[in-house]
């Protein structure tokens, strides 16, 4: 189950960082990096 949840995670914050092009904030930015990080920390751990 962790792994599914990081996997999810992490496409998620891909798909918001390709979804920037409408617009730039730092909360948006912010939220990817956190979403990346504890992705990539529950798929591979």
């Amino acid at each position: 189950m962790r792994r599914m949840c990081g996997f999810i995670l992490f496409w998620l914050s891909i798909g918001i960082a390709i979804g920037m092009y409408l617009g730039v904030s730092v909360c948006s930015v912010l939220f990817i990096i956190m979403c990346l990080i504890l992705g990539y920390n529950l798929f591979c751990n």
